[in-house]
């Protein structure tokens, strides 16, 4: 009986020294799925930043009171970066009417310009009074064959004197923000490795 309890105890033994190697096993095939799912769904994040520059007629005469852009006089690409650079400043770009900011108001192709296009998720007002108007907000940059890219919008109008005008200049800056799935990978990576690490130490111990 002795030697039939000590063979099913080495037994149970070898079968546990084998755990961390399924384990490990299990774990990089999911990691590896993980992978490919996570570069199909992002293959090509859209990176860089575009500035805008030109002239817009708000709903009121003036910035304290303004709820919407109800005109773009011009609005033209000042400078850009990354997956923007093709962009040459002074090319015009599109932009919808009427832009609602006052309410806060999603806008399917805020602006558009060399095969991008910005879809405005939210906006909030940050400051606004009789000289200075500023807003910023969130949603969605897609086109040229690029992954769809969250990214951020930043809108600002100044007038120095504070008077009414029937229109006024403005600038304004989209950016582009990929999703770090290579970080998460990593991350995962070295997650697997170190659960291997302290099972296989601890079944020797064991």
């Amino acid at each position: 009986m002795k030697r039939v309890h000590s063979f099913i105890i080495y037994k149970t033994i070898e079968k546990m020294k084998d755990v961390p190697k399924r384990i490990l096993a299990i774990l990089a095939s999911g990691l590896l799925s993980c992978g490919l799912f996570c570069h199909q769904a992002k293959a090509a994040p859209i990176q860089g930043t575009i500035d805008f520059g030109g002239v817009v007629t708000f709903d009121t005469m003036s910035l304290a009171t303004a709820t919407r852009v109800n005109v773009w006089n011009s609005s033209f690409v000042l400078q850009d970066s990354g997956n923007f650079s093709s962009i040459s400043p002074g090319t015009n770009a599109t932009m919808a009417t009427p832009w609602i900011f006052n309410p806060s108001t999603a806008t399917p192709g805020l602006w558009s310009v060399g095969g991008f296009t910005f879809d405005l998720t939210s906006s909030v007002i940050t400051t606004q009074n009789a000289t200075f108007l500023d807003i910023k907000g969130v949603g969605t940059i897609s086109g040229n064959s690029f992954d769809p890219t969250p990214g951020t919008w930043s809108f600002t109008s100044s007038n120095a004197s504070g008077q009414d005008h029937a229109t006024f200049s403005f600038q304004a800056q989209a950016a582009a923000v990929p999703e770090a799935s290579s970080a998460v990978l990593f991350g995962i990576g070295g997650a697997v490795l170190l659960v291997g690490c302290l099972l296989r130490r601890k079944f020797k111990t064991a």
